[in-house]
C-alpha cells in the first residue's frame, strides 16, 4: 500500500474520533475515488496514482468552488472551500515558478526538442515530476511558449 493511502486511511480514523464531520466526509469521498480506480484497474495504486486521484479531485472543487460563488451561493462554496482545505493536505509543496522554469529547461534539453511539435516528448517527461506540484495547464502553456521561441 501506498504511503499517501496509508496517511489518509490514518486521517480517515482521526476524523473519526473527533466526529469532525466535514472531514470525514471529504476524506471517504476521497477514499471511495481511490478505491474506484484500483478496482477499474485492477491494481493497487502508487503514490503517483494516488496523487492524480487527489489533483483531479482538487481541480474539480475548485472549479465547483468558483461556479458557486459566481452564483451567489456562498453555503455551497464554503463547503466546496472546506473540502479544498481538507485535500490540500496531502498534497506534495507546491514548485516554484523558478522550479518549474528549470524543470522545464531540463526537459527540453534531455528530449532535445526544437520545435513545437516535440511538445508531447516534453510534457511527458515534466508530467511525472510536476503532478500534483505545479498546475499542469500552466506548465503547458510555458513549454508551448518556450518551445514557439526556440
Amino acid at each position: 500500500m501506498s504511503e499517501l493511502k496509508d496517511q489518509l486511511n490514518e486521517a480517515v480514523k482521526a476524523a473519526m474520533r473527533a466526529a469532525d464531520k466535514v472531514r470525514l466526509s471529504t476524506l471517504r469521498m476521497v477514499m471511495a475515488a481511490i478505491k474506484q480506480r484500483e478496482v477499474d484497474e485492477r491494481r493497487e495504486l502508487s503514490n503517483g496514482d494516488v496523487l492524480a486521484v487527489l489533483s483531479k479531485m482538487l481541480k474539480q472543487r475548485r472549479e465547483s468552488y468558483a461556479q458557486y460563488r459566481d452564483a451567489g451561493r456562498q453555503d455551497l462554496a464554503e463547503k466546496e472551500q472546506a473540502e479544498i482545505e481538507c485535500i490540500s493536505e496531502f498534497m506534495p509543496l507546491p514548485l516554484s515558478d523558478a522550479e518549474v522554469n528549470q524543470l522545464i529547461d531540463a526537459a527540453i534539453t534531455e528530449t532535445q526538442a526544437r520545435s513545437i511539435k516535440d511538445m508531447g516528448k516534453v510534457m511527458g517527461l515534466l508530467k511525472p515530476k510536476v503532478q500534483g506540484r505545479a498546475e499542469l495547464s500552466v506548465v503547458s502553456a510555458r513549454v508551448k511558449g518556450r518551445l514557439s521561441s526556440v
